[in-house]
């Protein structure tokens, strides 16, 4: 009941934060924005079509997922590029171009490239999606490849990136705003990939040690919890979320830099990244669904540790707990 309050209440302040956007902080684009714009468009709807119809032949839905850490980098390239290439867009390119060699290489280790671009491992929560009582009909789950997993997720791609556009163009210079989108922006950066770096090593050494293992619960702990309680996911249930998430909010400073926001916080432009953080609240919930199944202590671990808030380290059961964390800080 907790956990879908606090979605509830997360959810209503993402679509409030979205009308302030809508009413406040639109804005008519220029020429040069429009026609940047149309190129962006003609790219994402080649991509959702190829994912669409690769993913529909070879019944490998993670097409978009191979897309998604590939798409951003060509259109910041692009806006920065038509944008004359000043100092705003260019950082602003560069750390998507970063975050992007990141998540590219995270998703490739785990086997999701191949020469052939539409094989490859597929992400295993798909599946999971598929075998809901909702997809029995098979034309439902086609429906929603094509809406949400082609068309949704290329759109929301294309919109996380929609700040940068909103940003081009302008003359006002690099400034305290950019500087601090910069810095924000670089630091939840560096919280995923310590995220996805703890996280490999577990399962990797979980897997290593499952092999010479006559049962989970053998193994040493923490591996015996089955999930990973190790670096920032001992005081936070989705340090990469919260990175993704954060990352994306950080580079909508560049815009606010720019004098490009309305009422000097707000743009329509905004509209990308807290959509996307409609998308985490439901992928979270996905997984903590799908974890609270598979291992009996992980409804301990939502117990104590936050989605987000480092308050407090995990400690399992049998164990002292620490002590938590004071909300103003240690002294």
């Amino acid at each position: 009941m907790k956990n879908a309050i606090q979605t509830a209440l997360s959810v209503c302040v993402v679509l409030a934060l979205l009308a302030l956007c809508a009413v406040l902080g639109f804005a008519s684009p220029s020429e040069e924005q429009l026609a940047t714009l149309k190129i962006l468009l003609a790219v994402c709807g080649g991509s959702a079509a190829y994912c669409f119809i690769a993913g529909e032949i070879t019944k490998n839905y993670s097409q978009m997922d191979k897309l998604w850490s590939l798409l951003p980098v060509a259109y910041l390239w692009i806006i920065a590029v038509r944008g004359g290439m000043d100092a705003r867009l260019t950082v602003y390119a560069l750390i998507v171009t970063v975050w992007g060699a990141r998540l590219t290489f995270n998703f490739a280790r785990k086997g999701a490239y191949r020469l052939r671009f539409w094989e490859g491992a597929e992400d295993y929560r798909w599946a999971i999606v598929r075998q809901s009582p909702v997809f029995r009909r098979g034309f439902l789950w086609t429906l929603f490849d094509l809406f949400f997993i082609s068309i949704y997720q290329n759109l929301l791609v294309l919109a996380i990136c929609l700040p940068a556009l909103a940003a081009s163009g302008s003359s006002a210079p690099f400034g305290i705003s950019d500087w601090l989108a910069a810095a924000l922006a670089l630091g939840f950066l560096a919280l995923e990939t310590a995220a996805d770096a703890y996280q490999w090593r577990f399962y990797r050494e979980k897997k290593r040690l499952l092999a010479a293992a006559a049962r989970p619960e053998d193994l040493p702990a923490p591996y015996s919890l089955g999930f990973n309680t190790r670096g920032p996911w001992a005081y936070m249930r989705h340090p990469n979320y919260l990175g993704e998430q954060g990352m994306w909010l950080s580079l909508c400073l560049f815009t606010v830099g720019a004098g490009a926001a309305r009422a000097g916080i707000f743009h329509i432009a905004f509209a990308g990244p807290l959509l996307l953080i409609l998308l985490f609240i439901g992928s979270s919930a996905l997984g903590e669904k799908i974890s609270s199944g598979k291992y009996p202590a992980y409804a301990d671990y939502q117990r104590q540790v936050c989605k987000y808030l480092p308050l407090r380290r995990f400690s399992p059961a049998g164990e002292p707990a620490p002590e938590p964390v004071e909300a103003g800080g240690a002294d």
